[in-house]
């Protein structure tokens, strides 16, 4: 009896050499899904992060507010009691223009500290950019 040549030991190692297209997809799905994996992985790791400095930014936020509210409000009335006699009204427009001009400052402070990014996810950003150009 002769045997054919699919039929013989050689043919499981062939086809375990040539997987097909199938097996081929079934890996880039893998593949794929690891790297998504790892990028969840990356960015729950950078949320940790933002989260401890978002909640330490809020602490100190509300600790600095509630003392600036009670330091404005003494020096406030210090300062019209003692030139009220002088000045009158308008020490109270020139403590409206002070405090304005402060909270502006203080608004444009706080929005600079945002945009230098502490609180994005750079790395998790970058990494997802190479992914992309990488898969198109």
């Amino acid at each position: 009896m002769a045997t054919s040549h699919k039929d013989g030991p050689s043919a499981p190692a062939a086809h375990a050499a040539n997987p097909g297209l199938t097996a081929g997809l079934l890996g880039l799905a893998k593949n794929l899904l690891g790297l998504i994996i790892s990028r969840i992985e990356l960015a729950s790791l950078e949320m940790s992060e933002i989260g401890a400095n978002l909640v330490r930014f809020a602490v100190i936020f509300v600790l600095a507010a509630v003392a600036l509210w009670f330091a404005i409000a003494f020096w406030s009335v210090l300062v019209v009691m003692l030139a009220w006699d002088t000045w009158g009204w308008k020490i109270l427009a020139l403590l409206g223009f002070i405090f304005s001009a402060a909270t502006v400052g203080l608004v444009l402070y706080a929005r600079s500290v945002l945009m230098q990014g502490k609180l994005s996810l750079p790395q998790t950003m970058s990494e997802l950019r190479k992914d992309r150009d990488a898969l198109l």
